[in-house]
């Protein structure tokens, strides 16, 4: 926001050095970006966050610096003269979109002469950057610049029928620009029509057809409130981005729209002449009155680690416009300003006073209470998960959480319900918040893929968007995989994340069926009876559609239920004083049986010395096994607390083992 030194004398005061209002302003949140000379004046770039939209404009400013300096503030009265026809039978307005205009506000005036301005508003201009272009364009860019209310001006004439309708624009409709261009409009842009045609694109820019010519007598003045979100949209979709765009994006004053537009005519009543009509058609309901905050003035010393007398605290607040309703002994009730929406809490409020009181004024070692922080379970599951998966070999993606059509219905595991797309893309071609981290991590692989990156070993962990009838979506984290190892690598990977965060039920997997997927390698990640995940190894028709060159498994896993299953106390365990026993066993089974339903069997019949039990391989030979059979190769490890196991004893466990898998399993054991 470029500020002229000159203009800012008319407001407020200024009789202090340059150099240290530009600190103090800076030091009170207008950060100093820095100053040039234009001719005899002298312009100062400050920056302004998107909070403070009230400092986009010269008043704004100025009002500040009267804060700062305890010195008067200085504002234009705004009254302009009014001739005895009354607005009313000049121009109607008629809203069709309140969602998109909230207020609109027109005057006219007849018997302007357009001509060039005076050279003081010129001087001014061009210090901002604003090239002069006759005596009304350039009293609605200044009030602009002056208030932060953008403004425009119809010659009245060229309006077809008296009436202004302030309506979405409709499907490709045609509209050309003050700048000349011509736009396609889409549904839910806002557009100021008449009877015929558009003739402004609403709070972004003005049409060709209706602008101020040298021929023009008859103005009607235009301020209105729009709805930042669909001034954003629209100026990001046509990419038209103007000075009125910029601040109806951030939210200008809602009652300094009346104030803006009278100052207005009344600047162009002084230099361009003419009558201005009586009255004002005024169309939108009353804003909502903003909520009073209540700032409690212990919390000051808490907060700040200093302490501030109450009456500088009144006296801050109320300089800076806020109401005061109540106060007493320990509290202070004020209502913020209209022009300060980002006010709504008592922290706000504290701020405001550290800023005014000045940040310098806080010493570095001011003490300031602090309580210590504990993490949460979720934090510390996620951190042993992290941990697990780098130690694995696994590196940590991030990923966009929005993704194109195709990309978010790949994979979908959680709902079928259609996801959530946005109004606007926020990456090209990306509208749909994602319901899964697979097709995500899968594009990624591609990425990878097509850089000769061969080792391709990625995890992620973040939030699927999950759509809910009539609500906002379920946002649950999730914990993605994705790998060129096979079903069982993945697998592993998955089990040791169990183990590091010592979850206490039993991860199993249960065989499933997807399209991504291979039959055969699919599987469902249960906790009991819940759901918690699928594992798989993509299908050659699924690398074809990610268009993947070599094997690829991936995994997906709620996060949610892993936190409610760990078990974060650590727990000492005695080194084993004793040797360990293994047993190979070598199961001839049929093709259906699975390797969890019978590493199960070998736990629960393993006897009280069992230890761990380790999967080796799969065997299938048709001509050895015959068709339909396969052979399942295990470890089992066997070690006593208190003592060495004997043979006798790890053999005694073998057999019953053996008698299990048989019975459960029909399983043949080869020799």
């Amino acid at each position: 926001m470029l500020v002229s030194w000159d203009w800012l004398k008319q407001y407020v005061a200024l009789d202090m050095p340059r150099e240290q209002l530009e600190h103090r302003l800076m030091m009170s949140g207008l950060n100093h970006e820095g100053t040039e000379a234009v001719g005899d004046d002298i312009a100062i770039d400050l920056e302004v966050t998107s909070n403070r939209p009230d400092c986009l404009g010269h008043t704004g400013v100025a009002r500040e610096i009267a804060v700062l300096y305890g010195a008067s503030l200085r504002l234009p009265p705004a009254e302009p003269a009014e001739s005895q026809a009354a607005v009313d039978s000049l121009t109607k307005v008629r809203i069709d979109c309140p969602e998109l205009c909230s207020n609109y506000i027109a005057r006219v005036i007849r018997g302007v002469k357009i001509g060039p301005s005076p050279e003081w508003m010129v001087r001014r201009l061009q210090t901002l950057g604003i090239a002069a272009i006759n005596n009304i364009v350039d009293t609605t860019n200044y009030v602009l610049m002056e208030c932060g209310q953008p403004l425009h001006a119809f010659d009245l004439a060229k309006l077809a029928g008296p009436e202004i309708i302030v309506r979405q624009a409709r499907d490709k409709e045609p509209f050309v620009a003050i700048n000349h261009r011509a736009y396609v409009l889409e549904q839910g842009m806002c557009v100021i029509a008449d009877s015929d045609l558009p003739v402004a694109l609403g709070g972004v820019m003005g049409g060709a057809d209706t602008e101020v010519t040298a021929a023009t007598t008859e103005l009607l003045i235009e301020s209105a409130m729009f709805d930042p979100i669909s001034i954003r949209n629209t100026a990001r979709r046509l990419n038209l981005h103007s000075d009125s765009s910029y601040r109806f994006e951030r939210g200008p004053d809602p009652a300094g729209v009346d104030w803006a537009s009278r100052r207005c005519c009344e600047l162009i009543l002084e230099l361009a002449g003419g009558e201005m009509a009586a009255g004002a058609v005024d169309v939108g309901p009353p804003q909502d009155a903003p909520q009073p905050i209540v700032l409690r003035l212990e919390q000051i010393e808490r907060v700040l680690g200093i302490t501030v007398g109450a009456d500088e605290i009144r006296r801050i607040l109320t300089a800076l416009g806020n109401l005061e309703t109540r106060c007493d002994e320990s509290t202070i009730e004020v209502t913020p300003p209209s022009w300060r929406r980002d006010l709504t809490r008592e922290i706000d409020l504290i701020e405001e006073v550290a800023r005014i009181h000045g940040y310098d004024n806080i010493p570095e070692d001011a003490l300031v209470p602090m309580s210590v922080s504990s993490r949460t379970d979720e934090d510390r599951v996620l951190k042993n998960v992290q941990q697990a998966l780098s130690a694995t070999g696994f590196d940590e993606a991030l990923t966009p959480s929005v993704v194109d059509e195709r990309t978010s219905s790949a994979f979908s595991p959680w709902s079928d319900a259609e996801p959530l797309a946005t109004q606007t893309p926020l990456l090209r071609g990306a509208t749909y918040l994602r319901r899964s981290l697979v097709p995500s991590l899968l594009a990624a692989r591609r990425t990878n893929e097509t850089l000769a990156n061969l080792d391709i070993e990625l995890f992620e962990i973040a939030n699927v968007y999950l759509p809910q009838a009539d609500q906002l979506p379920n946002e649950e984290k999730a914990i993605g995989l994705t790998s060129g190892g096979d079903y069982f690598h993945v697998k592993g990977a998955i089990e040791t994340v169990a183990a590091a965060i010592n979850l206490r039920g039993e991860l199993k997997v249960v065989a499933a069926q997807s399209e991504l997927f291979e039959p055969g390698h699919c599987g469902e990640l249960r906790i009991g009876d819940e759901v918690v995940g699928y594992l798989g190894e993509v299908s050659p028709s699924g690398l074809k559609q990610f268009e993947l060159r070599g094997r690829t498994t991936v995994a997906e896993i709620r996060l949610a239920p892993l936190v409610a299953g760990s078990e974060l106390i650590p727990r000492h365990e005695v080194t084993p004083s004793f040797p360990a026993v293994e047993r190979d066993l070598n199961f001839e089974v049929d093709e259906a049986v699975r390797w969890s339903d019978l590493a199960a069997t070998v736990r629960s019949s393993a006897g009280s010395h069992f230890e761990n039990l380790q999967y080796l391989e799969t065997y299938r030979d048709e001509k050895r096994l015959g068709p339909g059979k396969k052979s399942l190769v295990l470890k089992v490890i066997f070690r006593k607390p208190d003592g060495t196991l004997t043979g006798e004893e790890a053999d005694a466990a073998r057999e019953q083992i053996v008698t299990a898998c048989q019975n459960s399993h029909s399983a043949s054991l080869r020799m």
